[in-house]
């Protein structure tokens, strides 16, 4: 039988965002008003500041969350930060009542993302995969087109973000945590949960947006799909005919 859900908390990557990351702690904090006033669990959301040399600590500040600060430039390294500050935190309590949720600082939750998560972890889910979609704003329109081709809303599907990610404590633990690695993280982490045979739920039931800029933050993730792998010659083709 699942453990019924004592705690949850968020953990938040950062480098350098003080353009994106006011919009994700607001998004957060309607998403842990809801949360508390639905579910009656009260939310703490960790921003771990990594090698931030712009203004990131004083929007963290500003929005009253709890921060951490390294300085590894290594996003696996921070996410298991902010991890094991938030479970310290949380203390005697069963790591399999815990619910961590991840995000990213240049993405926005819904403001039901966190009940949407206690929902499937009561359903016995360990962990959720979420689906995101960019910021159109930030896209050309053949890239828009092609992702509207690609993608349907309502369907979800296995790709791993890390900007709409939630595990259950005790099974990340199990897993390894985070591995401390620049980019994939999220992937690899979600690899070994299956073959530890967590329980994996992919869910579109609270899509994140995310910023649809082409040049990111590592060499290979979303902003490299969004600029080089989103328009394959076949999406091209068909976008611009």
């Amino acid at each position: 039988m699942t453990a019924p859900l004592q705690a949850m908390t968020v953990v938040v990557p950062v480098h350098d965002e003080e353009e994106l990351l006011g919009a994700c702690l607001e998004s957060l904090h309607e998403a842990t008003a809801q949360l508390r006033r639905i579910h009656d669990i009260d939310c703490d959301v960790w921003v771990v500041l990594d090698a931030c040399r712009d203004g990131s600590r004083a929007v963290a500040e500003h929005a009253g969350v709890r921060t951490l600060s390294l300085d590894v430039r290594n996003v696996g390294r921070s996410r298991a930060a902010g991890v094991a500050a938030a479970l310290a935190h949380v203390g005697e309590v069963d790591p399999a009542r815990v619910w961590t949720a991840h995000t990213d600082a240049d993405s926005v939750v819904p403001a039901h993302w966190l009940t949407h998560q206690h929902e499937l972890a009561d359903a016995g889910a360990d962990v959720m995969i979420g689906t995101v979609r960019p910021d159109f704003r930030d896209l050309d329109a053949a890239r828009t087109a092609a992702w509207w081709q690609r993608y349907r809303p309502g369907v979800a599907n296995d790709a791993v973000h890390g900007a709409n990610l939630g595990v259950r404590a005790d099974a990340l633990v199990r897993a390894g945590g985070f591995p401390a690695l620049d980019e994939h993280e999220d992937v690899e982490l979600v690899d070994a949960l299956r073959r530890g045979g967590a329980r994996i739920v992919l869910s579109d039931g609270a899509w994140v947006r995310t910023s649809g800029r082409q040049t990111g933050r590592t060499p290979g993730g979303y902003a490299r799909y969004l600029r080089d792998d989103l328009l394959t010659r076949e999406l091209r083709e068909s976008v611009t005919d």
